[in-house]
């Protein structure tokens, strides 16, 4: 099992099998404006979070799947008393999950409407951290810095991934289909964006992430 395969954030959207609604992607950009105005009252304001993380306003930031998470928060709770509140993980877990539902929606992805609570066909597990065992209390404050070289690869990853989702969109109006490559590339961006939030916001693990799409 390789670094990728073992890594403790893992992420993956289930194939559409069946014909496409080229309908609803057809107008996906406006129909997924009501879901993500709800994702923003969710996201946009959280006490203790991260509202303005060094890509919260471009494509790496959306694919990555992270938002209003709480990370300010966490991050002195494990400096100073090595403890991680359940319930906080649990909301920036589900947080997140809820983010990637609407972000593959709008990738077109899948065609099912984003749920504010159950996980569909979009996938993410991270196991909840044992803070004294498995996390450095002092290593939060400088994971962001860390994980730099990684926000400069989905910047262009992020920018491939915007114009393989165009292509897409025409693919499937065309055929029906999702071509798998192309699908199997904007969910390994995804994937590989939510290891570094993961890693660097939601403080997860201290496992540096894989340079990888897998």
């Amino acid at each position: 099992m390789n670094a990728a395969e073992s890594y403790p954030v893992q992420f993956n959207v289930d194939y559409p099998e069946e014909e496409r609604n080229r309908t609803t992607v057809f107008f996906r950009i406006f129909m997924v404006i009501p879901i993500a105005i709800i994702l923003s009252l969710i996201s946009g304001g959280g006490s203790g979070g991260f509202d303005r993380g060094p890509s919260d306003q471009d494509w790496a930031f959306a694919l990555g799947g992270g938002g209003g998470v709480l990370a300010i928060a966490p991050l002195l709770m494990i400096l100073f008393r090595q403890k991680y509140p359940r319930w906080w993980f649990d909301w920036n877990l589900e947080l997140t999950r809820f983010s990637n539902r609407v972000a593959a929606y709008l990738f077109l992805l899948r065609d099912e409407y984003p749920s504010t609570d159950e996980q569909q066909a979009v996938h993410l597990d991270i196991p909840y951290p044992d803070v004294e065992r498995d996390l450095n209390r002092w290593l939060p404050l400088v994971k962001w810095l860390l994980a730099i070289p990684h926000y400069i690869v989905l910047v262009f990853l992020a920018l491939a991934a915007l114009v393989v989702i165009i292509i897409a969109w025409f693919a499937v109006l065309f055929t029906g289909r999702y071509p798998d490559g192309l699908f199997e590339f904007v969910v390994g961006v995804m994937r590989w964006g939510n290891r570094v939030t993961g890693y660097a916001f939601l403080m997860a693990t201290d496992q540096y992430p894989p340079f990888s799409l897998k």
